[in-house]
């Protein structure tokens, strides 16, 4: 992409803009087990990825342009300046990214100079919520109602509450009868390409007090 810089007195200055990086902060997803095993492999904690991008200009300089301001509008109303800026959303959806480039010399400003699509709700998010501790008999939520798998269809939610108990659906709620520590399993089974897996699984201890 060429940016056209207009310098009074000065010829057209030709300032080739290159690719941003756009380097979105995703962790890997959970480990992969066979469909409806909840017990032959190890579950690790839930694994959410960040809501964060970072954004580098810097690359896309010509010094002989002369000096440049960067201006970032994130999105979500957050407006960052600079050639390197980094930051993070509070909702899992989709943003679109605004770069204007100000040429500091002359003042004009080449408004949406590059637009950048940064869409979390392609992530794959396996967690589920629960209170930490409890006590016997008390009803306990669990919530798996933020996990996804946008490359699988079908997708069920099974429990292993680990008491000789389990349950499916995104919300569902238990009692524990016996004190212990109860490594809670929550597995998201689905089908689809060959993209996606099997079946996620992920773990969370749960304290039941007498």
């Amino acid at each position: 992409m060429l940016l056209r810089v207009f310098c009074p007195g000065r010829p057209l200055l030709l300032l080739l803009l290159a690719p941003l990086l756009l380097l979105l902060l995703l962790t890997r997803p959970a480990a992969a087990q066979q469909a409806g095993d909840t017990t032959s492999v190890a579950c690790p904690p839930p694994r959410v990825p960040r809501l964060c991008v970072e954004l580098d200009a810097s690359r896309a300089v010509d010094p002989a342009a002369g000096p440049l301001l960067f201006r970032w509008d994130m999105g979500d109303g957050t407006q960052l300046t600079g050639a390197t800026v980094a930051h993070c959303y509070a909702e899992r959806r989709r943003y679109t990214v605004r770069l204007d480039v100000v040429d500091e010399a002359s003042g004009e400003v080449r408004e949406a100079e590059k637009l950048l699509d940064v869409d979390f709700t392609k992530q794959t998010v396996v967690n589920f919520r629960a209170a930490d501790t409890v006590r016997v008999g008390q009803p306990v939520a669990f919530d798996a109602a933020d996990s996804q798998l946008p490359a699988c269809q079908n997708m069920v939610v099974i429990w292993d509450f680990r008491d000789g108990a389990t349950g499916t659906g995104p919300k569902t709620e238990h009692r524990f009868r016996r004190p212990g520590r109860y490594a809670v399993r929550m597995a998201l089974r689905a089908n689809g390409p060959g993209a996606c897996p099997d079946s996620h699984c992920v773990s969370r201890t749960v304290v039941v007090l007498p």
